[in-house]
């Protein structure tokens, strides 16, 4: 069993006495002074919760039965081991900024409900968008 496995195991064995805590307390803690007995969307969610920690922490453990040694998983391991290629990124592109700003519009379109502001801010999103995606795929001017 790997870290990966384990790290679900423990919050699905967190979660477990997290649950019991919580049908204990609110079963008998008598503290609203109407409402008696558990509360049932609490304690379905925090089963559901250990379920599905449960579900990926088995998936999690059989799959790392079938592959080999991760570098998080050795112990002579180093940082730059589990390194990989973290890809090309533009030294003076200006698109993220103007992604920024963009989303930034569509924010407060969405926030104030202006539907001018909505609309504006989406085409500057795509028009960002799409120059992020063609930035270098462009070919160059020829003047």
């Amino acid at each position: 069993m790997r870290a990966t496995s384990k790290v679900f195991y423990s919050i699905a064995t967190y979660l477990f006495v997290s649950l019991i805590v919580y049908i204990l307390g609110v079963t008998f803690v008598k503290d609203d002074g109407y409402l008696y007995g558990p509360e049932w969307v609490g304690i379905v969610g925090m089963l559901l919760s250990i379920v599905l920690c449960l579900m990926l922490g088995g998936y999690l453990h059989f799959t790392d039965n079938r592959s080999d040694v991760l570098p998080e998983d050795w112990e002579e391991a180093e940082t730059e081991d589990s390194a990989g290629i973290l890809g090309f990124f533009s030294p003076s592109s200006i698109w993220p900024l103007a992604m920024t700003g963009s989303i930034a519009l569509l924010g407060l379109g969405v926030i104030f409900l202006y539907y001018w502001l909505i609309a504006l801010g989406a085409a500057c999103l795509i028009a960002a968008c799409t120059g992020l995606s063609l930035q270098y795929g462009l070919p160059k001017e020829k003047h």
